[in-house]
């Protein structure tokens, strides 16, 4: 079984001004939009306000459309069909306007004047705090800022190669990611993500007037975006340690662990539920978690 790849967090202006696609070789493979910054995305981890909802299909067939403000940037569009049952349960389910997470895989449309159109057809959707979509905000923010530094120091080599990336010591991905940027848009405009960022830090911390000063120049971090995150850091890999200990703790009944109760405990450890819905779909493709029903996670 393939490892599921990771939920990126990025704003809606990156993700909707991407407009290549790097195809799978088969069916299985995964596909890829590749932003301007250089990100290989096969899946997203976005959150922000559910704005509008429209249900396109039928009562029995319902087919979800969806706009999710992400408060920094513009909007992440979202299409559920038959085939997300859990997600369509949820759109069914949440009044607009509220806070969501959503997890899921980025499509492209082209449309018949050439323009690309950029969606995200849902895994899950959660609904959550305004202190969630602050740290969403938070981790998308130093998320864009890696990519905006990994592309300046990228562009300021010599010789501009994916060989010669991955000399320097860049990921395979991210070598391959920049490379194939440059080659489809060339040098981004690195203001239009720095504004975004700044936005995104003022909406958390109205009361710091956060100014970074939109220089060109990147090589330098401003001080400004070295804030610490309010809940404990923890790897992938320990957290899928920790979800698997509460579900062993929490299954008192042979039942499994109740969703509610997985989550309250989760956050205790410092995991928000945006991060326990991504490790619970890590687990259940590894086969060592599934759900018995809508309303438990058990371990196997």
């Amino acid at each position: 079984m393939n490892a599921r790849e990771t939920a990126w967090r990025l704003f809606s202006s990156e993700l909707n001004s991407a407009t290549y696609e790097i195809k799978g070789d088969d069916e299985k493979s995964p596909s890829y939009v590749v932003t301007r910054l250089g990100a290989m995305v096969n899946r997203v981890l976005v959150a922000g306000v559910l704005t509008e909802k429209e249900n396109v299909g039928t009562d029995d067939e319902p087919m979800w459309r969806g706009r999710v403000q992400d408060l920094a940037s513009g909007n992440f569009f979202i299409n559920v069909g038959r085939y997300q049952p859990e997600a369509a349960a949820a759109m069914a389910d949440i009044d607009t306007p509220a806070f969501i997470a959503v997890v899921g895989k980025v499509r492209t449309y082209t449309a018949d004047d050439e323009r690309v159109f950029v969606s995200i057809r849902p895994e899950c959707i959660v609904k959550i705090t305004e202190d969630i979509r602050a740290q969403w905000l938070l981790e998308a923010a130093r998320s864009t800022w890696d990519r905006l530094n990994r592309m300046k120091k990228a562009t300021s080599l010599g010789d501009l190669s994916e060989k010669a990336l991955l000399a320097k010591g860049f990921g395979e991905k991210d070598a391959k990611g920049i490379m194939t940027a440059l080659d489809q848009y060339d040098i981004p405009n690195s203001t239009i993500y720095l504004k975004t960022i700044q936005t995104a830090l003022r909406t958390i911390l109205p009361e710091k007037n956060i100014d970074l000063g939109l220089p060109e120049d990147m090589s330098d971090d401003p001080d400004e975006i070295d804030i610490e995150p309010g809940s404990t850091s923890h790897s992938n890999a320990d957290m899928e340690d920790i979800i698997l200990s509460l579900l062993e703790e929490l299954d008192t009944d042979g039942k499994g662990a109740l969703r509610d109760e997985l989550e309250r405990r989760a956050e205790s450890e410092g995991i928000s539920s945006m991060e326990l819905e991504e490790i619970s779909n890590v687990l259940m493709d590894k086969g060592l978690v599934y759900e018995p029903n809508l309303r438990y996670l058990k371990r196997i």
